[in-house]
């Protein structure tokens, strides 16, 4: 089981962190109480594999519970639990900059004392569990996007396709561009069986459709240029941190040309790791 301890500064983005790991397929719990650990840990353990990635936030929101921590880790020791502690920053300009635009109060500010102080007291509050961890990721220049980047780099595992969703769609011109794409592919280019009579009625996914499209050297090489673009800029786009990804892939009416396209290139990238949908919009159309 991969156990992961989330701490750091309030406001660097520990509950974007969780929210992404979640995507990652962890279980995960926003603000546990220090004195909570080990009997979650506990119940994780007992739970013989039910929860195979866990993660949890903790931090100084614990109150003076959280100057337990050091031993709660030694507990976790004892409990023979392997973890790793992920800790999360940010420079006191930045924190202070997102605290004033989310009009948020920080966890130590009291009647008085000023945003600054506090984030300079939790920093020394935590200067402890810093030293301890794992992991650390500063997130003074990163965007949310970034910040997911990272986390599927160092928790993802051998399989970093997975953090990301790619959906195929095939369309018509004709009926307008899907408003969700984020990569549009016209195959108008490429030779047209509906002016045969006899494939006319039939659908990209009908093998004669197929195989006439399919027959010209030009699709064949159109396809495995598609193909090495989605090589270069899949992994790209899982570094980036994008979550889902939508291809629409486009012929006049959306029957013929971009079906059997689509379904090629969902095939194709499906077998490269990534989890992929592929769905058809207007081949029912008459």
């Amino acid at each position: 089981m991969q156990f992961l301890i989330i701490s750091g500064l309030s406001g660097a983005g520990k509950s974007k962190a969780a929210t992404s790991l979640e995507d990652l397929g962890f279980y995960c719990v926003d603000n546990l109480p220090v004195e909570l650990i080990l009997q979650f840990a506990q119940y994780c353990l007992a739970a013989k594999g039910k929860y195979e990635n866990v993660a949890f936030v903790t931090d100084v929101r614990s109150g003076l519970a959280f100057d337990n921590l050091s031993g709660v880790l030694e507990g976790l020791d004892q409990l023979q639990c392997t973890y790793s502690i992920l800790f999360i920053e940010a420079s006191t300009e930045v924190l202070v900059k997102r605290f004033k635009e989310t009009r948020r109060s920080h966890p130590l500010m009291k009647e008085g004392v000023p945003l600054t102080e506090a984030v300079q007291r939790e920093r020394e509050m935590l200067l402890p569990v810093r030293n301890r961890a794992n992991y650390v990721i500063d997130t003074s220049v990163l965007s949310t996007a970034k910040l997911r980047g990272e986390l599927i780099r160092l928790f993802a595992g051998n399989m970093p396709e997975r953090a990301m969703t790619v959906n195929v769609i095939s369309f018509g011109f004709k009926y307008g561009i899907p408003l969700e794409a984020d990569l549009v592919i016209d195959v108008r280019l490429l030779p047209n069986p509906f002016y045969l009579p006899e494939l006319r009625g039939s659908t990209g996914l009908d093998t004669e459709v197929r195989n006439f499209v399919f027959s010209y050297p030009q699709t064949t090489e159109f396809v495995k240029k598609l193909e090495d673009l989605l090589d270069f800029s899949l992994p790209l786009y899982v570094e980036e941190g994008k979550t889902n990804l939508v291809i629409a892939i486009g012929c006049t009416g959306g029957k013929h040309r971009s079906v059997a396209v689509a379904k090629e290139i969902g095939e194709y990238i499906a077998h490269r790791g990534y989890i992929t949908v592929v769905g058809h919009r207007d081949m029912g159309r008459n």
